[in-house]
Protein backbone atom coordinates (compact mmCIF):
# COMPACT_ATOMS: atom_id res chain seq x y z
CA UNK A 1 0.00 0.00 0.00
CA UNK A 2 1.00 3.94 -0.32
CA UNK A 3 2.46 5.81 2.68
CA UNK A 4 -0.23 8.29 3.15
CA UNK A 5 -0.45 10.42 5.95
CA UNK A 6 -2.35 12.83 8.34
CA UNK A 7 -0.42 15.93 7.52
CA UNK A 8 -2.80 19.05 8.72
CA UNK A 9 -5.99 18.84 10.83
CA UNK A 10 -8.42 21.98 11.70
CA UNK A 11 -11.85 22.29 13.39
CA UNK A 12 -14.39 25.28 14.39
CA UNK A 13 -15.15 26.98 17.32
CA UNK A 14 -18.50 24.27 18.18
CA UNK A 15 -21.59 26.14 19.01
CA UNK A 16 -24.32 24.88 20.84
CA UNK A 17 -27.18 26.91 19.35
CA UNK A 18 -27.63 28.13 15.92
CA UNK A 19 -25.59 31.01 15.16
CA UNK A 20 -26.67 31.26 11.96
CA UNK A 21 -23.44 30.23 10.46
CA UNK A 22 -23.78 29.30 6.72
CA UNK A 23 -21.96 25.79 5.36
CA UNK A 24 -19.66 28.76 3.64
CA UNK A 25 -18.71 29.65 7.25
CA UNK A 26 -18.19 26.72 8.79
CA UNK A 27 -15.71 25.74 5.90
CA UNK A 28 -13.61 28.34 4.97
CA UNK A 29 -11.59 28.92 7.64
CA UNK A 30 -10.89 25.65 8.23
CA UNK A 31 -9.69 25.30 4.71
CA UNK A 32 -7.61 28.14 4.76
CA UNK A 33 -6.17 27.08 7.93
CA UNK A 34 -4.58 23.52 6.97
CA UNK A 35 -3.26 25.12 3.67
CA UNK A 36 -1.76 27.88 5.39
CA UNK A 37 -0.15 25.00 8.22
CA UNK A 38 1.09 23.14 5.18
CA UNK A 39 2.47 25.99 3.03
CA UNK A 40 0.20 24.15 0.26
CA UNK A 41 -1.69 25.67 -2.83
CA UNK A 42 -5.19 25.20 -3.55
CA UNK A 43 -4.17 23.86 -6.83
CA UNK A 44 -1.39 21.26 -5.03
CA UNK A 45 -4.74 19.40 -4.19
CA UNK A 46 -5.16 16.43 -6.61
CA UNK A 47 -9.13 15.34 -4.42
CA UNK A 48 -11.31 16.84 -2.64
CA UNK A 49 -13.72 14.80 -0.71
CA UNK A 50 -16.74 16.15 1.75
CA UNK A 51 -18.85 14.44 3.92
CA UNK A 52 -22.53 16.02 5.31
CA UNK A 53 -26.35 15.02 5.42
CA UNK A 54 -28.81 17.38 3.65
CA UNK A 55 -31.41 16.31 6.12
CA UNK A 56 -29.49 18.20 9.08
CA UNK A 57 -30.62 21.67 7.23
CA UNK A 58 -33.88 20.47 5.31
CA UNK A 59 -32.05 21.66 1.76
CA UNK A 60 -31.21 19.87 -1.35
CA UNK A 61 -27.19 19.65 -1.77
CA UNK A 62 -26.59 21.86 1.12
CA UNK A 63 -22.89 20.07 0.20
CA UNK A 64 -22.92 22.17 -3.16
CA UNK A 65 -23.13 25.85 -0.71
CA UNK A 66 -19.58 24.11 1.19
CA UNK A 67 -18.24 22.90 -1.91
CA UNK A 68 -18.40 27.07 -3.34
CA UNK A 69 -16.18 28.13 -0.36
CA UNK A 70 -13.50 25.48 -1.78
CA UNK A 71 -13.13 27.32 -5.05
CA UNK A 72 -14.63 24.79 -8.25
CA UNK A 73 -12.80 26.60 -10.93
CA UNK A 74 -10.63 25.76 -12.58
CA UNK A 75 -12.56 22.47 -12.56
CA UNK A 76 -11.27 20.01 -9.51
CA UNK A 77 -11.69 16.49 -8.97
CA UNK A 78 -14.29 16.03 -6.21
CA UNK A 79 -16.71 13.82 -4.03
CA UNK A 80 -19.10 14.03 -1.44
CA UNK A 81 -20.56 11.00 0.77
CA UNK A 82 -24.07 11.40 2.65
CA UNK A 83 -22.07 10.43 5.52
CA UNK A 84 -19.65 11.46 8.44
CA UNK A 85 -16.46 12.94 6.98
CA UNK A 86 -14.31 9.88 8.23
CA UNK A 87 -16.09 7.92 5.56
CA UNK A 88 -14.64 10.71 3.13
CA UNK A 89 -11.37 10.57 4.62
CA UNK A 90 -11.46 7.01 3.67
CA UNK A 91 -13.00 7.41 -0.06
CA UNK A 92 -9.68 10.04 -0.37
CA UNK A 93 -7.46 7.72 1.46
CA UNK A 94 -8.05 4.98 -1.52
CA UNK A 95 -8.42 7.72 -4.36
CA UNK A 96 -4.52 8.25 -3.33
CA UNK A 97 -3.75 4.96 -3.58
CA UNK A 98 -3.98 4.80 -6.89
CA UNK A 99 -0.79 6.54 -7.19
CA UNK A 100 -1.66 9.92 -9.78
CA UNK A 101 -2.46 12.53 -6.94
CA UNK A 102 -0.14 12.93 -4.26
CA UNK A 103 -2.54 15.17 -1.47
CA UNK A 104 -6.47 15.55 -0.40
CA UNK A 105 -8.39 17.76 1.50
CA UNK A 106 -11.18 16.36 3.35
CA UNK A 107 -13.64 17.96 5.16
CA UNK A 108 -16.89 16.83 7.38
CA UNK A 109 -19.45 19.57 8.34
CA UNK A 110 -23.30 19.44 9.82
CA UNK A 111 -25.65 21.61 12.12
CA UNK A 112 -27.11 19.45 14.10
CA UNK A 113 -29.05 22.46 16.33
CA UNK A 114 -31.17 23.49 13.43
CA UNK A 115 -33.09 20.07 12.36
CA UNK A 116 -34.62 17.12 14.58
CA UNK A 117 -32.07 14.64 15.20
CA UNK A 118 -34.69 12.07 16.53
CA UNK A 119 -36.41 12.25 13.59
CA UNK A 120 -33.53 12.41 10.91
CA UNK A 121 -31.77 9.71 12.87
CA UNK A 122 -34.82 7.30 12.78
CA UNK A 123 -34.98 7.83 8.54
CA UNK A 124 -31.85 5.45 8.36
CA UNK A 125 -33.40 2.26 10.42
CA UNK A 126 -35.12 -0.17 8.94
CA UNK A 127 -37.89 1.25 6.63
CA UNK A 128 -40.50 -1.49 8.12
CA UNK A 129 -40.11 -2.32 11.56
CA UNK A 130 -38.16 0.61 13.09
CA UNK A 131 -38.54 3.88 11.24
CA UNK A 132 -41.92 4.00 11.58
CA UNK A 133 -41.86 4.27 15.50
CA UNK A 134 -39.43 7.31 15.50
CA UNK A 135 -37.17 5.75 18.04
CA UNK A 136 -34.46 8.12 17.09
CA UNK A 137 -30.27 8.07 18.26
CA UNK A 138 -31.15 8.39 22.22
CA UNK A 139 -33.90 5.61 22.15
CA UNK A 140 -31.28 3.22 20.65
CA UNK A 141 -28.32 4.17 22.48
CA UNK A 142 -30.96 3.01 25.76
CA UNK A 143 -31.80 0.00 23.95
CA UNK A 144 -28.06 -1.46 23.64
CA UNK A 145 -27.09 0.09 27.75
CA UNK A 146 -30.36 -1.90 28.31
CA UNK A 147 -28.51 -5.04 26.97
CA UNK A 148 -25.69 -4.56 28.31
CA UNK A 149 -26.98 -4.04 32.10
CA UNK A 150 -29.16 -6.93 31.29
CA UNK A 151 -25.69 -9.00 30.48
CA UNK A 152 -24.22 -7.90 33.36
CA UNK A 153 -22.48 -4.78 32.79
CA UNK A 154 -21.75 -1.81 34.79
CA UNK A 155 -23.53 0.90 32.55
CA UNK A 156 -25.93 3.19 33.21
CA UNK A 157 -28.79 2.01 31.57
CA UNK A 158 -30.74 5.46 30.67
CA UNK A 159 -27.69 6.96 28.71
CA UNK A 160 -27.80 11.36 28.37
CA UNK A 161 -26.61 12.13 24.79
CA UNK A 162 -24.11 14.98 24.32
CA UNK A 163 -25.48 18.64 23.09
CA UNK A 164 -26.99 19.21 19.56
CA UNK A 165 -23.51 20.89 18.20
CA UNK A 166 -22.78 22.83 15.16
CA UNK A 167 -19.39 22.68 13.25
CA UNK A 168 -17.20 21.26 10.87
CA UNK A 169 -13.25 19.71 10.57
CA UNK A 170 -11.06 19.52 7.56
CA UNK A 171 -8.10 17.22 7.23
CA UNK A 172 -4.76 17.34 4.33
CA UNK A 173 -3.59 13.90 3.06
CA UNK A 174 -0.12 13.21 1.89
CA UNK A 175 1.38 10.76 0.35
CA UNK A 176 5.36 10.12 0.93
CA UNK A 177 8.14 12.79 0.08
CA UNK A 178 5.41 15.19 -0.62
CA UNK A 179 4.10 14.34 3.29
CA UNK A 180 7.51 15.04 4.62
CA UNK A 181 7.99 18.17 2.90
CA UNK A 182 4.93 19.53 4.28
CA UNK A 183 4.75 18.41 8.07
CA UNK A 184 7.92 17.64 10.39
CA UNK A 185 6.06 14.98 12.20
CA UNK A 186 3.23 13.30 9.99
CA UNK A 187 0.47 10.90 11.32
CA UNK A 188 1.01 7.92 8.72
CA UNK A 189 -2.05 5.83 8.09
CA UNK A 190 -0.81 2.15 8.73
CA UNK A 191 -4.09 0.80 8.91
CA UNK A 192 -7.69 1.52 7.74
CA UNK A 193 -10.87 0.01 7.39
CA UNK A 194 -14.91 0.09 8.08
CA UNK A 195 -17.30 -3.03 8.29
CA UNK A 196 -21.10 -3.17 9.36
CA UNK A 197 -23.16 -4.73 11.21
CA UNK A 198 -26.74 -5.94 9.53
CA UNK A 199 -29.49 -3.36 8.84
CA UNK A 200 -32.33 -5.27 11.27
CA UNK A 201 -30.96 -4.11 14.86
CA UNK A 202 -32.88 -7.93 15.92
CA UNK A 203 -30.49 -9.92 14.74
CA UNK A 204 -27.78 -8.41 16.35
CA UNK A 205 -26.21 -8.92 19.99
CA UNK A 206 -26.12 -5.77 21.29
CA UNK A 207 -24.07 -6.64 24.02
CA UNK A 208 -20.72 -6.95 21.22
CA UNK A 209 -19.48 -5.19 18.20
CA UNK A 210 -17.98 -7.55 15.37
CA UNK A 211 -17.81 -5.17 12.71
CA UNK A 212 -15.25 -3.18 15.22
CA UNK A 213 -13.37 -6.25 15.69
CA UNK A 214 -13.11 -7.49 12.24
CA UNK A 215 -12.76 -3.41 11.25
CA UNK A 216 -9.74 -3.66 14.59
CA UNK A 217 -8.35 -6.52 12.98
CA UNK A 218 -7.95 -5.69 9.59
CA UNK A 219 -6.60 -2.14 10.58
CA UNK A 220 -3.90 -4.03 12.50
CA UNK A 221 -4.55 -2.43 16.08
CA UNK A 222 -2.90 -5.55 17.77
CA UNK A 223 0.00 -6.03 17.87
CA UNK A 224 1.45 -2.65 19.59
CA UNK A 225 1.00 0.04 21.82
CA UNK A 226 -1.39 2.25 21.54
CA UNK A 227 -0.65 5.32 23.54
CA UNK A 228 -4.25 7.50 22.60
CA UNK A 229 -7.25 6.58 21.19
CA UNK A 230 -10.09 8.87 20.12
CA UNK A 231 -13.34 6.80 20.45
CA UNK A 232 -16.70 7.97 18.42
CA UNK A 233 -18.18 7.66 21.63
CA UNK A 234 -21.83 9.71 22.11
CA UNK A 235 -22.64 7.41 25.06
CA UNK A 236 -20.67 6.57 28.06
CA UNK A 237 -22.09 2.74 27.60
CA UNK A 238 -20.10 2.62 23.78
CA UNK A 239 -16.56 3.23 25.63
CA UNK A 240 -16.81 0.23 27.64
CA UNK A 241 -18.19 -1.70 24.59
CA UNK A 242 -15.21 -0.60 22.05
CA UNK A 243 -12.32 -0.29 24.24
CA UNK A 244 -13.07 -4.50 24.56
CA UNK A 245 -13.37 -4.88 20.97
CA UNK A 246 -10.93 -2.57 20.01
CA UNK A 247 -8.30 -4.86 22.35
CA UNK A 248 -7.19 -1.90 24.10
CA UNK A 249 -5.16 -1.52 27.78
CA UNK A 250 -5.87 0.16 30.48
CA UNK A 251 -3.08 2.57 29.64
CA UNK A 252 -4.48 3.51 26.63
CA UNK A 253 -5.84 7.39 27.06
CA UNK A 254 -8.97 7.48 25.62
CA UNK A 255 -10.41 10.69 24.22
CA UNK A 256 -7.82 13.06 26.00
CA UNK A 257 -9.58 16.26 23.57
CA UNK A 258 -13.06 15.36 25.60
CA UNK A 259 -14.41 13.28 22.98
CA UNK A 260 -17.73 12.87 21.26
CA UNK A 261 -19.32 14.18 24.89
CA UNK A 262 -17.45 17.25 24.87
CA UNK A 263 -18.58 18.27 21.15
CA UNK A 264 -20.84 16.70 18.67
CA UNK A 265 -21.01 18.33 15.35
CA UNK A 266 -22.60 15.55 13.61
CA UNK A 267 -21.25 14.47 10.42
CA UNK A 268 -17.87 15.82 11.80
CA UNK A 269 -17.45 13.88 15.03
CA UNK A 270 -15.61 10.86 13.24
CA UNK A 271 -13.21 12.82 11.19
CA UNK A 272 -12.32 15.12 14.34
CA UNK A 273 -11.54 11.83 16.01
CA UNK A 274 -8.76 10.97 13.40
CA UNK A 275 -7.68 14.67 13.25
CA UNK A 276 -7.62 14.53 17.16
CA UNK A 277 -5.46 11.51 16.88
CA UNK A 278 -3.28 12.72 14.47
CA UNK A 279 -2.50 15.56 16.73
CA UNK A 280 -0.90 13.31 18.61
CA UNK A 281 1.40 11.98 16.26
CA UNK A 282 2.48 15.69 15.25
CA UNK A 283 3.08 16.75 18.41
CA UNK A 284 4.81 14.29 19.77
CA UNK A 285 3.11 12.74 22.30
CA UNK A 286 2.37 9.76 20.84
CA UNK A 287 4.23 7.16 18.79
CA UNK A 288 1.17 5.36 17.59
CA UNK A 289 -2.80 6.31 18.25
CA UNK A 290 -6.14 4.80 17.19
CA UNK A 291 -9.23 6.70 15.61
CA UNK A 292 -13.09 5.40 15.33
CA UNK A 293 -15.69 6.76 13.69
CA UNK A 294 -19.22 4.74 14.15
CA UNK A 295 -22.72 5.59 12.39
CA UNK A 296 -25.92 3.66 12.74
CA UNK A 297 -28.20 2.82 15.32
CA UNK A 298 -26.03 0.94 18.20
CA UNK A 299 -22.74 1.08 16.71
CA UNK A 300 -24.01 0.01 13.36
CA UNK A 301 -21.42 1.09 11.25
CA UNK A 302 -17.29 0.56 12.50
CA UNK A 303 -14.27 2.32 11.09
CA UNK A 304 -10.79 2.15 12.61
CA UNK A 305 -7.70 3.83 11.91
CA UNK A 306 -4.49 3.33 12.66
CA UNK A 307 -1.66 6.45 13.28
CA UNK A 308 1.82 6.44 13.50
CA UNK A 309 4.94 8.27 13.32
CA UNK A 310 6.43 5.88 11.22
CA UNK A 311 5.12 4.57 7.82
CA UNK A 312 3.98 1.06 7.02
CA UNK A 313 6.76 -0.05 5.94
CA UNK A 314 8.89 1.27 8.27
CA UNK A 315 7.32 -0.82 11.08
CA UNK A 316 7.46 -3.76 8.19
CA UNK A 317 11.45 -3.58 8.10
CA UNK A 318 11.37 -3.58 12.05
CA UNK A 319 9.39 -6.66 12.20
CA UNK A 320 11.58 -8.23 9.94
CA UNK A 321 14.51 -7.54 11.77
Amino acid sequence: MRDVAVVAFAQSEHSFSDLGWTEADLVMPLVNEVLSVTGMDRSEIGFTCSGSNDYLVGTPFSFVAALDTIGAWPPIAESHVEQDGAWALYEAWVRMQHGDIDAALVYGFGKGTVGDQVGISSLSYDPYYLAPLVPGHIAMAGLQARALKDAGFDVDPDPTPPPATDGAAAVILAAGDVARRVCSRPAWITGLDHRIEPHAVGSRDLTRSPSTRQAAARAGVRPGVVDFAELHTRFEHEEMLLRRELGLDEKTVVNASGGPRKADPIMATGLIRIGEAAARIHDGSAQRAVAHAASGPCLQHNLVCVLAADTASDLASEGER
